[in-house]
């Protein structure tokens, strides 16, 4: 029996993390971007008062001021619950993990918001290796003493800011004939060279993309060029249809896959704490392969000429077309209509 296994969201909803957390007889460690569901909420403070030891790390309020728990930041010190904000070390701790009684790990890519529950594509890993759920534990030991943290236990684990860069990068290199990638940004030039030259080499690629009109305005520049660069050589680009999309997955050659909260931008890599996880087991690999399928047969390609591109930032988001100079008439747009 496999010690890892996949979880899909909204297909499944939040009943493996309520399970778990329900199971839990000794102690429970979440580090969490976003916490905000009531039913999560209730299973935490009603496993601290059955006794088990509850230790909570939130992100803490942004630069903006904005406070995404606030709420239940409350709610878990109201009961007595041990939390704290995350290491000021990085600008935001966008990792979302938990560990049960120190011999199961979770690390997924989904939020603990009910609408990452029951409206985005997401993923989780749950996991029983233990190098990996020790090394998860000695990472959050570190962020919650405020302590450097070296990676190094698991082969399997993909840390920000560390190894997350290089790893995704080498994973892309490895690829030999087809990639498979599902990411909100694709802002990040390393890896957007490393797409590009997997294309020139052979390597069939197809991504899916949230479409730019939910990028933030200072972001538009960078994360519409790397999608229409990325066009140009050939890699098919689409949005999905029924769902919005918030997982982070890769998949190569259908052996090899990567899950967690890592989005393919700068500031990922450099800035935040992050956390995915590689995995080549048979079963999961398989079943992503199944999604993968699904969700491109459930999706359109995102319309990335200059007519398209305004329509979307103009009509359907906040604006930002002025910032990509763009013009429906020019000889790009004429191309891409073809």
């Amino acid at each position: 029996m496999s010690d890892r296994s996949l979880i899909v969201l909204p297909d499944e909803s939040a009943k493996p993390f309520l399970d778990a957390i329900n199971a839990a007889r000794k102690s429970l460690q979440i580090k969490m971007f976003v916490f905000s569901d009531p039913d999560l909420l209730k299973a935490v403070l009603a496993a601290h008062q059955r006794g088990v030891k509850v230790r909570v790390m939130l992100n803490a309020a942004r630069r903006s001021g904005e406070d995404d728990n606030e709420k239940v930041r409350k709610a878990l010190e109201h009961a007595g619950i041990d939390v704290r904000d995350s290491n000021p070390e990085f600008g935001i701790t966008h990792e979302k993990s938990m560990v049960v009684d120190e011999e199961l790990a979770f690390v997924k890519s989904l939020n603990w918001a009910t609408k990452n529950l029951t409206e985005t594509r997401d993923y989780a890993i749950a996991t029983t290796h233990p190098h990996g759920v020790r090394e998860i534990i000695a990472c959050f030991e570190a962020d919650w003493h405020r302590k450097d943290f070296k990676p190094g236990l698991s082969e399997h684990l993909i840390w920000c800011p560390s190894n997350g860069r290089q790893r995704i990068a080498e994973f892309i290199d490895r690829a030999k004939h087809t990639l498979f990638v599902q990411n909100e940004r694709y802002q990040d030039t390393v890896i957007l060279e490393r797409l590009v030259r997997a294309r020139e080499r052979g390597v069939k690629i197809h991504l899916m993309a949230r479409p730019p009109h939910s990028l933030k305005k200072e972001k538009i520049v960078e994360g519409v060029g790397g999608l229409r660069i990325m066009d140009d050589v050939g890699i098919k680009i689409h949005k999905l249809k029924h769902l919005k999309l918030h997982g982070k997955m890769m998949l190569a050659d259908n052996c090899r896959a990567i899950v967690g909260s890592i989005n393919l931008a700068p500031g990922s890599f450099d800035d935040r704490r992050e956390l995915a996880i590689e995995l080549h087991d048979d079963d999961i690999v398989e079943r992503l392969q199944k999604i993968a399928r699904h969700d491109w047969e459930n999706s359109h390609a995102l319309d990335l000429t200059d007519e398209g591109l305004f329509t979307d930032l103009e009509e359907r988001g906040d604006g930002g077309a002025d910032k990509l100079v763009l013009r429906a008439d020019d000889e790009h747009a004429t191309k891409h209509r073809k």
